[in-house]
């Protein structure tokens, strides 16, 4: 015969939980909900906050983003249209039908494979699926994209 699964009673006040160590508040998560074609910041500002959209702005960041001030070079523009095109595409999974913000979505695209086709022709491949096949693999060939010639 099985014996039965104990169970821990709680002895926490209504509003509160159990923990391993004792009774805590419970927390009730805040979802902000986006309306269609949001405010926005640019692509530099929003590598450096951390959101595409100052409503998901998070004020505790304040300290960490004053000290990110990131310098304006090829690469981190590219950075900034990499994480603005992660921002809209998490944006058009809840927001499927707006259109200004696809179109924005397409715009940073193609952008973006622009700005890596020039970067890879003046500095070597960003990362080590670009095919290379002129020069091998030129992925371990110096300088790296972060080095001096690939920051300018």
């Amino acid at each position: 015969m099985e014996k039965p699964i104990q169970t821990q009673t709680c002895a926490c006040a209504p509003g509160m939980g159990a923990l391993p160590n004792g009774c805590a508040s419970l927390a009730f998560p805040y979802i902000p909900m986006q309306e269609n074609n949001p405010v926005r910041f640019s692509r530099t500002e929003a590598l450096q906050t951390g959101t595409l959209f100052p409503g998901l702005d998070l004020p505790f960041k304040a300290a960490i983003q004053a000290q990110t001030q990131l310098p304006n070079t090829a690469l981190v523009e590219l950075m900034a249209l990499d994480f603005a095109i992660k921002e809209l595409n998490l944006y058009l999974d809840t927001h499927a039908g707006d259109q200004e913000v696809l179109q924005l979505y397409w715009s940073y695209l193609n952008l973006a494979r622009e700005g890596r086709e020039k970067y890879e022709k003046m500095y070597g491949p960003l990362t080590s699926t670009t095919p290379t096949p002129e020069n091998g693999y030129a992925w371990l060939k110096d300088p790296w994209p972060w080095d001096v010639g690939g920051n300018d």
